[in-house]
């Protein structure tokens, strides 16, 4: 019962194919832990910053608006500005 050398070895451009694919589910995967482990520490920040007294959804919020361009937050507080009279809040 002599089992054919074909079935037993895989074709060069497979097994690559093979090696890639597992090489970049490794990547992602070592990745997903790392985001897993900045999300911790991006949480224990913000309770750290809860138990020195500072409102965490400010924290939040002004970490968002940072990151946004400046005149794309200049625009969305215009329109905020327009809306909140619009309503008599202001």
């Amino acid at each position: 019962m002599a089992t054919s050398a074909a079935a037993v070895t895989e074709e060069p451009a497979t097994k690559f194919a093979k090696d890639q694919l597992k090489a970049i589910i490794e990547r992602i995967e070592r990745l997903e832990e790392e985001k897993k482990t900045i999300s911790d520490d991006i949480r224990d920040v913000y309770a750290e910053a809860k138990g020195n007294g500072f409102d965490v959804k400010a924290l939040r919020t002004i970490v968002r608006l940072r990151k946004q361009d400046a005149n794309e937050r200049a625009e969305q507080e215009t329109i905020l500005e327009t809306y909140m009279q619009a309503l008599g809040m202001l």
